[in-house]
């Protein structure tokens, strides 16, 4: 359920707006004055701001200011002030919408629909989960190029990572040391195939709990490698 604050010193507009945005599902909180309104709004978590233009200590304009230098909440502005110079200078401030007096309150629910909408679409298009692959305790964060073994932090060079993440992601395939090579060095050492018997070693002492007994990088002698599942 998103969470609403309304800043508006007139107690018979904020309780309408209160009861309209109620009855849409939202959960709504209300504050009359403007100072203390602006220390709920930088110290609480909301999901949308409706801010009155004129209040009687502090206005609109300026804790529009003070919350879009700390957050991208949506920001509604109300006024009964009809200036396109308010609704530009509300604007320019970071203010998301500006609706002017006397109003509709199906229109505001709308425009509070909309504005939380499309805020959720930016948030869910800017974060992009991290590309995770776990297998048997062993978890490989291809994104932030990280592993860790029964929860321990492990470190890797650049080929050990991209070595293990390649079998890890073809588990119980069985590669020869051709094919990794191939996979993994591409044109950086031609002909030394042995390096992937090196590096697979030690993959084996950083994942294995005996390395004598490997639980997750198999040789299959006369082939090669495979990541058991």
């Amino acid at each position: 359920m998103s969470k609403i604050l309304i800043v508006e010193d007139e107690v018979d507009i904020a309780d309408l707006e209160k009861d309209y945005l109620e009855l849409s599902g939202f959960e709504v909180e209300i504050e009359h004055n403007g100072q203390r309104g602006l220390a709920r709004a930088l110290s609480e978590d909301y999901d949308l701001f409706i801010l009155d233009l004129m209040l009687p200590d502090m206005d609109g304009f300026e804790i529009c200011k003070e919350i879009r230098e700390r957050k991208n909440t949506p920001i509604l502005m109300v006024s009964a002030k009809k200036d396109d110079i308010d609704k530009i200078r509300g604007l320019g401030l970071g203010a998301d919408d500006y609706i002017t007096k006397p109003f509709s309150p199906s229109e505001l629910v709308a425009r509070v629909k909309a504005h939380l909408a499309r805020y959720e679409r930016l948030i869910g298009s800017s974060v992009e989960e991290n590309e995770i692959i776990e297998i048997r305790g062993i978890k490989i964060d291809k994104t932030a190029r990280r592993v860790w073994v029964n929860g321990e932090e492990k470190q890797f060079t650049t080929k050990e990572f991209d070595l293990l993440t390649f079998l890890a992601e073809h588990p119980n395939h069985v590669f020869s040391k051709e094919e990794l090579f191939r996979e993994i060095w591409d044109m950086e050492s031609i002909g030394d195939i042995a390096t992937v018997t090196v590096h697979i070693k030690k993959i084996r002492e950083k994942v294995e709990l005996n390395t004598a007994k490997p639980q997750y990088i198999e040789t299959i002698w006369g082939v090669g490698y495979r990541f058991k599942l």
